[in-house]
C-alpha cells in the first residue's frame, strides 16, 4: 500500500521539523515537502501533488483561511489545521472546519517540542483519517475511520444498571453525539428545529476552548436557544446544551426535572466529553422518552451506549455514510444495531419532528 503524502505548511521552522519528525514515525505516512507559507504552498502542491495537508492559521503573504477558501474553490482536498490559534481563536478555526478543513489539532503555546511529541498518536491518526476523505466540498465528504486503540469505557463514570421507570415524565429529550465533522453537522440539523422542540443534549469532541464559541455558532443558526451545559441545569424544551470541552455530561432525573451533571472524571473511549457516558446516562434515566441521534464522527464512542438506549426504548436516528464525514461512530452504531433510522444529513431534523 502507498504511503500517504503530506505536505507540511506553517511559518514556523521549528513546527516543520517537529511535524516531520512525528509523521516519519509512521510507516503509512510520508512528508513529501514543507513550505513556509501559503505562496510556496501553491507551487509545492502543483508540483508534489499530496493527498493530506496540515495548514498553520496566521502565516505571511497570506493567511491560512484566505489559501483555505482558495483552495477548497479550486482544488479541494483534505486540510488539517493546526495553528497557535486554534485554542484562542476558536471561532477562526470552527469557520476553517465550514470551509471543509477536515479536521484540526492546537499548537501548544509553550515547550513546543515536548507538547507536540505527546500529540503525535492524534496527529497520526487524524492525518491517517483525512488521507480516505473524497473532499467535494464542505458538505459532502466521506472516510471510513481506523480503529482506535481500547481506553476506558463508560464504566468508569457511570456503571451499566437497569433502566429506571419513566412513565411518570412523558417530556422527550433529545441526546446527540457527534465528533470529527460534527460541528458544522449539528448545525446543520437544529437550524431546521423550532424553538418548540423538545431539548438536546449534545456532546460533541472539542478542546474547552472551543465550547462558548461553539455554542454561539450553533445559536445564531436556530430558533432554539443553545447554551454550554452548568452544572445543576435544568433541562427545559426549547434549549440546545452543549458538554463543555473538558467535562462529561450525565443527564439525571430529579423529581420531575431532568437536570445536567458534569462530572470531571477520566478520558471515556479516549474523549471528554464522552459520547458515550452521555448516552449511557440517557437510557438510565430518561429510556424510552429519549431520542437517540449520531452524526459523522471518528473511532467508536457512543455506540455501545447508543444500543443501551435502544433495549431502554429509545428511538435513534444515525447519519447515513454518504453525507458523514467520517462515518465511524454512526457506522458503529449501525454495526451494533442500535439505530432505527439511518438518514442523510439533511433529513434528520425531519425525522427528528416525526418522531416528536
Amino acid at each position: 500500500m502507498s504511503k500517504i503524502r503530506l505536505l507540511i505548511i506553517d511559518d514556523s521552522a521549528l513546527i516543520r521539523t517537529m511535524l516531520t519528525k512525528i509523521f516519519e514515525t509512521s510507516d503509512a505516512i510520508e512528508v513529501v515537502g514543507t513550505a513556509a507559507d501559503p505562496i510556496i504552498a501553491r507551487d509545492k502542491i502543483k508540483k508534489l501533488h499530496p493527498d493530506v495537508l496540515t495548514l498553520d492559521i496566521e502565516m505571511p503573504r497570506m493567511d491560512g483561511l484566505t489559501f483555505l477558501r482558495n483552495l477548497m474553490r479550486l482544488r479541494p482536498m483534505p486540510v488539517i489545521m493546526i495553528s497557535t490559534l486554534t485554542e484562542k481563536g476558536a471561532a477562526i478555526t470552527l469557520e476553517a472546519l465550514a470551509m471543509g478543513a477536515v479536521d484540526f489539532v492546537a499548537k501548544p503555546k509553550v515547550d513546543v517540542s515536548n507538547t507536540l511529541q505527546s500529540y503525535a498518536e492524534d496527529l497520526i491518526e487524524k492525518v491517517k483519517v483525512a488521507a480516505n476523505a473524497h473532499i467535494h466540498s464542505a458538505k459532502n465528504t466521506t472516510i471510513a475511520a481506523p480503529k482506535a486503540a481500547e481506553k476506558l469505557n463508560a464504566d468508569a463514570i457511570i456503571p451499566a444498571a437497569i433502566p429506571k421507570n419513566h412513565f411518570a415524565k412523558t417530556e422527550k429529550i433529545i441526546a446527540l453525539g457527534s465528533s470529527t465533522g460534527g460541528t458544522e453537522a449539528v448545525k446543520a440539523v437544529v437550524k431546521d428545529l423550532p424553538n418548540t422542540t423538545p431539548a438536546i443534549v449534545i456532546s460533541q469532541h472539542l478542546p474547552v476552548a472551543f465550547s462558548a464559541s461553539f455554542a454561539k455558532h450553533v445559536d445564531e443558526v436556530t430558533a432554539m436557544t443553545a447554551c454550554v451545559a452548568e452544572e445543576g441545569q435544568e433541562i427545559r424544551a426549547g434549549h440546545i446544551y452543549i458538554t463543555p470541552g473538558d467535562k462529561h455530561l450525565l443527564v439525571v432525573r430529579e423529581g420531575q426535572r431532568y437536570v445536567c451533571q458534569l462530572n470531571d472524571g477520566p478520558l471515556v473511549n479516549r474523549h471528554k466529553p464522552s459520547v458515550e457516558v452521555m448516552f449511557r446516562s440517557v437510557a438510565q434515566n430518561v429510556g424510552s422518552n429519549a431520542i437517540g441521534v449520531m452524526l459523522t464522527g471518528m473511532g467508536a464512542d457512543g455506540a455501545v451506549a447508543m444500543k443501551e438506549m435502544l433495549e431502554a426504548g429509545s428511538i435513534n436516528v444515525i447519519q447515513d455514510e454518504a453525507s458523514s464525514v467520517v462515518w465511524g461512530m454512526p457506522g458503529e452504531a449501525y454495526r451494533q444495531g442500535a439505530a432505527h433510522y439511518v438518514q442523510p444529513l439533511d433529513k434528520i431534523a425531519a425525522q427528528i419532528l416525526a418522531l416528536v
